[in-house]
């Protein structure tokens, strides 16, 4: 084991090994015999001698390394060293005082400045000082000035919450009217920058300019007061009066300004109470209760009269320093106005209930007349229906007598020219009812083909006429409405197509609408300008030039207060010179299966009754009961007449012998209607087939007929309506 100590310095185990192989050497050239044991020993000292040099070898190159790190070391001291004197260098230049504190919140470096302005907290600064007690020295300090509400603990402790941000700008009040503004920022590192800068004469400058500022605003607030129309005092906590308006001292005649100034509000508006009177509703304790009742006030609005002549309008708003304003506007003006409206609404009232009553009497006199025109289109129609229907039946029964073809034709033209007569009577009641609102529809399901087919037939002569192509397109839907009625309004629409077109082509379709059926009427005719669509459904307008047997023009007038009271939506287009089309929504019935559907007639030839069938024909008009009876009695039918009721029960009391049916005209005079006649008849004989006759359609006697179980054959009357109801007798019951 080699007696070298690994702690010594290379130079020292450098020597040892030298002296080491020296005495090994020596005892090798001493020896005298070549023992294996001496040879061992020199190789091993040869191999010693190589470590020794290798080790020296690498001391000398360890050693190298070593002063190039301390040259390199002396260097970067010399650095730093360097730059710490440039950051002091630098941070002395700074205007305002900086501190650097590290992530540790201990003090790094400062600068002279830097608190500067507390030199009790200056001369304890050091470098390592934590940030807490540097908080702490600050506000202990002297020359710090504390608000009167706030100790030192309280200002340390807010100062070392708001350290917490990574960027907080602050002022502080010093002693002698000096402030500075501290700038704290957080560093990259987490460490603490903190600038203090003087800002007392930017803090006394601004404060210069806001006095200036304030003088100017007062200025402007005593110049805008001055000029507001309205009265004006301002009070502040105490209730001390602070400043007011010269409209104020004008309403109020208040003392100069001087003189009052400060003055309570108790004391001001007691020296004017015995001045002004308070409107009812308010009084002058109410008002000191409300000034002293401190913050939190709500505003009040009154009324006070100055004499017998002016009225001020009070108006109180609290402020939100706890003050409050009174404000005065001189409404005596409007207060008269006020009182000469009253004065002239109700003068204006007296006239319009004058006017009122004017016009109510001539209103009813509108309604008189209007309703005596009704009762007049009424009677008349009446009256004429009655000689109509039986000129009407005179004709039709001589047109099936006749065998000359010119008397057939004669007959013919005289049918049309009575049937023209009655449309336009039936034309004249229908647009007077709808007018007058007693319109009767009787809504119930009805088949639309039972409308189209009879239609068609009826019209298809009339157009191949004019040489026009008459369409009408089937379907089975099953539509809520008045048959009468929609059979009417379609019938006008395409009687009015055939009229106002030339030549082409008419086409009547249904087109399903949702829940309605639309039903379209199209035609190839003139057109109708957009000008000219509301005029055609005025009563007795009528477009372009017209024929006498064209008629009154009432057409689209009924049609359009008859859709308008059965509610169902009427439209209309048209472009002149293409064409025009008239459309109607009627709802559709969902459920028509257990519904017994309404089908109207569709022209054809007269039935035959049956032979021997017996008639009591009630009539108290003699022309149109003879023009009944010759009607009957060419289809084999004999007839029993009477003029009235007692007549009738008379007639058959004496010949014992029950009709087959019976034809009761409804106005039979002497306090007895064809209703009664039915009854007191059915009483001695039993239910017997009758029809009223009746030129009246009234909503009342339809009811009276349906509750007997009767129906109605409107006069003029129809001879197939009259025909039908003779076919379906039996004479065997």
């Amino acid at each position: 084991m080699l007696s070298i100590n690994p702690n010594d310095s290379l130079q020292r185990q450098n020597a040892k090994l030298m002296r080491i192989t020296n005495s090994l050497m020596r005892r090798v050239e001493q020896a005298s015999e070549a023992s294996g044991v001496a040879y061992a020993q020199f190789e091993r000292a040869a191999m010693l001698d190589a470590q020794v040099r290798e080790r020296t070898h690498d001391l000398e190159r360890t050693l190298d390394l070593l002063q190039d790190s301390n040259a390199r070391l002396e260097e970067a001291n010399l650095a730093t060293e360097t730059a710490r004197l440039n950051l002091s260098e630098a941070i002395e230049t700074i205007s305002e005082g900086f501190a650097l504190f590290s992530s540790d919140d201990s003090l790094i470096l400062s600068n002279s400045r830097f608190c500067r302005n507390l030199p009790d907290v200056a001369s304890k600064l050091h470098e390592g000082l934590g940030f807490a007690e540097y908080v702490r020295l600050v506000s202990q300090s002297v020359h710090l000035a504390l608000p009167d509400h706030e100790t030192s603990d309280q200002w340390t402790k807010q100062r070392l919450k708001r350290h917490r941000d990574d960027h907080v700008v602050f002022n502080v009040s010093l002693s002698a009217d000096r402030w500075l503004q501290v700038s704290e920022h957080r560093t990259a590192r987490g460490g603490t920058v903190i600038l203090q800068t003087d800002v007392t004469d930017i803090i006394r400058m601004e404060r210069q300019e806001r006095d200036k500022m304030r003088d100017r605003q007062a200025q402007i607030f005593r110049a805008t007061l001055d000029h507001l129309n309205q009265g004006v005092c301002i009070f502040d906590s105490d209730q001390k009066l602070i400043g007011w308006n010269k409209k104020m001292n004008r309403l109020l005649d208040l003392p100069a300004q001087e003189a009052v100034l400060g003055l309570k509000f108790d004391l001001l508006f007691d020296g004017i109470h015995d001045q002004v009177d308070f409107a009812p509703g308010y009084s002058h304790a109410q008002l000191l209760t409300w000034a002293q009742s401190g913050s939190g006030r709500l505003p009040i609005a009154f009324e006070i009269l100055r004499g017998s002549s002016k009225t001020l309008s009070v108006f109180g708003q609290e402020m939100p320093d706890g003050g409050f304003v009174i404000s005065l506007t001189d409404v005596t003006a409007e207060r008269q106005a006020a009182a000469a409206l009253f004065e002239m609404n109700e003068q204006l009232e007296r006239r319009v209930e004058e006017r009122t009553t004017e016009l109510g009497i001539a209103l009813a006199e509108a309604e008189r007349a209007n309703a005596s025109k009704s009762r007049f289109v009424a009677a008349a129609s009446h009256d004429l229906l009655q000689p109509l229907s039986a000129a009407k039946l005179f004709i039709s029964s001589l047109g099936e007598r006749l065998r000359d073809n010119d008397g057939a034709d004669i007959v013919e033209k005289a049918e049309s020219a009575l049937s023209s007569a009655e449309e336009i009577i039936e034309a004249l009641l229908d647009i007077s009812k709808l007018d007058a609102g007693k319109a009767i529809f009787n809504i119930k399901p009805v088949r639309l083909e039972a409308i189209l087919r009879p239609l068609r037939t009826e019209l298809e002569p009339l157009a191949a006429a004019k040489g026009l192509d008459l369409r009408v397109i089937a379907s089975d839907l099953v539509v809520h409405s008045d048959p009468g009625y929609l059979r009417r309004i379609v019938q006008n629409l395409i009687s009015n197509a055939i009229r106002y077109t030339d030549n082409g082509k008419i086409l009547v379709g249904i087109r399903r609408n949702g829940g309605s059926a639309r039903i379209e009427v199209w035609d190839t005719g003139h057109g109708i300008a957009q000008d000219d669509q509301a005029t055609i459904f005025q009563e007795f307008k009528r477009l372009g030039p017209t024929r006498p047997q064209e008629g009154l023009g009432l057409g689209l007038a009924i049609v359009e207060r008859a859709c308008n009271g059965l509610g169902h939506p009427l439209s209309l287009w048209s472009e002149p010179g293409t064409g025009s089309c008239f459309s109607l929504n009627v709802p559709i019935a969902d459920d028509v299966q257990d519904i017994a559907l309404t089908a109207l007639r569709e022209p054809g030839s007269l039935a035959k009754p049956e032979a021997g069938l017996l008639v009591l024909l009630v009539e108290n008009d003699t022309t149109l009961a003879n023009a009944i009876s010759i009607m009957l009695e060419s289809w084999g039918v004999d007839v029993i007449h009477a003029q009235s009721g007692e007549e009738a029960l008379a007639i058959l009391s004496e010949i014992d012998l029950r009709p087959d049916a019976m034809l009761l005209d409804y106005q039979l005079g002497n306090g007895i209607n064809g209703v009664d006649l039915y009854g007191e008849i059915e009483l001695h004989f039993g239910a017997i087939p009758t029809r009223i006759i009746s030129a009246d359609r009234k909503r009342t006697i339809r009811q009276m007929c349906a509750a007997a179980g009767l129906e109605i054959i409107n006069k003029p009357i129809d001879r197939h309506k009259l025909n039908e109801f003779l076919a379906q007798v039996d004479v065997s019951g």
